[in-house]
């Protein structure tokens, strides 16, 4: 036996043998190019350029043909939004449990499949009532679709690429945005509404068939562990525990709910503005509809230059802080549409108010790709695997409702007071919402 005394240097000289971890610094932020160099993130990107193209080829064709030669009133053309919104809205909440337990693929492939063949109806459809149902039953399926992308998303791009690939998403449903309405018009006027309604089937089989060919790894999840009660009620009871346990996360996730909270306002606002600025443009500037379409056309051109100047300039700004940027930015826009009017009691000139309204158009625009990139990649950075369906569906469901809501209460606000007023009291609620946000939903810093 060794009787020795332990010698001290021993032990320093086997501390030192011990290497001592080091902190790694952030990976550096993907640019768009560096993420589309990604295989699977490419090909649901094509999938989502030509399934998009085909929605709003389709939404602004069945629009055209309810105006043009249905001549249907504003509050059904409305309704036609509403109708398709509304399913999303309501099985937001559920929807993302079931994505959370199917399979990822076969859910996005099902889902383009069984919305193409949706599609075909429209061809019979001779009534309001009959577009507003094929809408609604579309957007059932689009409700498993969008969380379901989501997680294959995730699932495909490393976090530092996360920002790049949100921001190329929402740059397809921009630009879309912009391009569908002419497109669609100059078709329905040389060829009918049908070719409309055909390339957008063909998109969602077309989309269908990109994903299908992806090679999606997702995480397994873990287990459920049987229990004691009936058949009959447990798959209910887990479905409503489920349910619970994603909703307990976003509200025990001050972070998440801020930016939540976020998205569900600037969609509010959105949803106010949209129907209210023709009106604003007529009765309170007084202008033609030139300016219309030139302050319609400064909203997308915002978005679209707002996401891309983000992602290029923004890598280093905290998400939450670009969040706070994006409703201040909406804040101002629309303080800047409620005293638009004024400018015309000191200049004698019409093109102050307007060159003002137009600004603030772009600006609003440009400040939600402040609230929309940052949020989606702040949701999926904070969000487990485990739960990114429920987190993502009932995001989807918090934002299309607040777009109904704005659709709905913007024509009675406006009949109360004026659209000047609407777009005061909305820019009260955003300072209100940055404050709460500071002082209530201040996420602490840490390691995604």
């Amino acid at each position: 036996m060794d009787n020795r005394m332990p010698d001290p240097q021993d032990s320093f000289e086997a501390t030192e043998a011990i290497p001592i971890p080091q902190p790694t610094a952030p990976a550096e932020p993907l640019s768009m190019g560096a993420v589309l160099k990604i295989a699977p993130m490419r090909r649901l990107w094509y999938a989502q350029i030509v399934s998009v193209f085909g929605d709003f080829l389709a939404l602004f064709a069945i629009i055209t043909i309810m105006t043009f030669q249905m001549h249907a009133t504003p509050q059904q053309v409305t309704g036609l939004n509403i109708a398709y919104l509304l399913p999303i809205a309501v099985l937001g909440v559920i929807s993302g449990v079931f994505v959370d337990r199917w399979p990822v693929k076969l859910t996005l492939v099902g889902s383009d499949y069984i919305r193409a063949c949706l599609c075909l109806l429209l061809f019979f459809v001779h009534t309001i009532t009959g577009f507003y149902i094929v809408m609604a039953t579309i957007s059932i399926f689009s409700s498993f679709f969008s969380p379901a992308q989501g997680v294959a998303l995730r699932s495909i791009v490393p976090m530092h690429g996360l920002r790049s690939a949100n921001a190329l998403m929402q740059q397809v449903m921009f630009i879309m945005r912009i391009i569908g309405g002419p497109i669609a018009t100059t078709l329905v006027h040389y060829t009918g509404p049908r070719l409309c309604y055909g390339v957008d089937a063909a998109s969602f089989i077309a989309s269908g068939s990109l994903i299908a060919s992806l090679a999606l790894t997702i995480p397994k999840k873990p287990t459920a562990v049987p229990t004691e009660a009936p058949a009959a009620t447990s798959k209910i009871g887990s479905i409503l525990e489920d349910m619970k346990v994603g909703a307990g996360f976003i509200f025990h996730h001050a972070g998440l709910l801020f930016v939540i909270v976020a998205l569900a306002a600037g969609m509010f606002v959105m949803g106010c503005f949209g129907p209210l600025i023709a009106i604003f443009v007529r009765d309170t500037l007084r202008a033609s509809t030139n300016t219309f379409g030139i302050a319609s056309a400064s909203i997308g051109i915002g978005l679209l230059i707002g996401v891309n100047a983000l992602n290029a300039f923004a890598k280093r700004i905290a998400n939450t802080t670009q969040v706070y940027l994006g409703l201040g930015g909406i804040a101002l826009g629309t303080l800047l549409l409620a005293l638009a009017p004024m400018a015309s009691l000191t200049v004698l000139h019409v093109a102050i108010p307007i060159a003002i309204t137009v600004f603030g158009c772009f600006l609003i625009g440009f400040s939600c790709a402040g609230i929309i990139v940052p949020s989606q990649t702040l949701i999926q950075q904070e969000t487990p695997h485990a739960l990114m369906g429920r987190v993502g569906s009932t995001t989807m469901s918090a934002i299309f409702s607040a777009q109904i809501a704005g659709l709905l209460l913007s024509g009675i606000l406006a009949n109360y007071t004026s659209v000047r007023s609407v777009f005061a009291i909305c820019t009260g609620m955003l300072v209100a919402l940055i404050i709460a946000g500071k002082l209530w939903m201040e996420p602490e810093p840490h390691e995604a």
